[in-house]
């Protein structure tokens, strides 16, 4: 990541990216460097300007940000993380963005020190919202996903079995301390367990990984944490 973070807009209405533009124009560790008014705009953008974080609203006329998403973060090469933005929190379609590789999301009527917050922890690599609240959604809106897949199936037979119990634990939404007190580790090497456990796995950040817990059927929609 460069010294400033650099912000790619991406929303159909001008007036969301002009006000977006004005609350980072304060910030001088954040640059806008372009806008786009949709998903395709935003893929040919993302190739030509190599943001660190893209802002990406949901609703979108031509491509809309969850396809966006996916092609972005599907290509090898781009290293953009995708921060979604939504109208309201139980967004259905927030699941379907943190499927396709979105890192976390926010509201569009967030304040001003918070979005700016919440694009400093993307870019830093992290997941932006709690694995918990994640898992809230998914309970939510758990008949829109999809049983195991083969391929799924076969990366968490990748995984030591301390990695696989690291992964249900975070897919319950415990932070790397929870983890450590639970498993009587060092703080340290949980941290060591996720990275490798998410490195095997081919997912960015922990909000991937509470997503494809489900999906594996290692958690289930609605079941008390443990």
């Amino acid at each position: 990541m460069s010294e400033r973070i650099r912000v790619l807009l991406v929303d159909d209405q001008q007036l969301v990216r002009t006000g977006f533009r004005m609350i980072l124009a304060d910030e001088t560790d954040i640059e806008v460097v372009g806008e786009a008014k949709d998903g395709s705009q935003a893929i040919d953008l993302v190739a030509r300007l190599d943001p660190d974080v893209v802002v990406m609203d949901i609703r979108m006329p031509i491509m809309d940000g969850i396809e966006a998403t996916r092609r972005i973060v599907g290509e090898q090469a781009v290293r953009s993380r995708i921060l979604i933005l939504t109208t309201f929190d139980a967004d259905e379609y927030v699941v379907e963005a943190l499927r396709a590789g979105a890192s976390g999301f926010v509201l569009k009527d967030v304040p001003p020190d918070d979005f700016a917050a919440a694009i400093r922890t993307i870019a830093a690599g992290d997941a932006l919202l709690a694995p918990s609240v994640t898992r809230q959604l998914l309970d939510r809106f758990r008949d829109r996903l999809p049983g195991p897949e083969g391929d799924q199936d076969a990366r968490l037979l990748e995984l030591t079995d301390r990695e696989l119990e690291v992964l249900k634990l975070v897919a319950r939404g415990l932070s790397n301390r929870e983890i450590a007190d639970r498993l009587v580790l060092a703080e340290p090497t949980v941290k060591t367990h996720v990275s490798h456990m998410l490195l095997k796995l081919d997912l960015r950040d922990r909000a991937q990984a509470v997503v494809l817990a489900y999906e594996a059927g290692l958690v289930r929609p609605g079941a008390p944490e443990a």
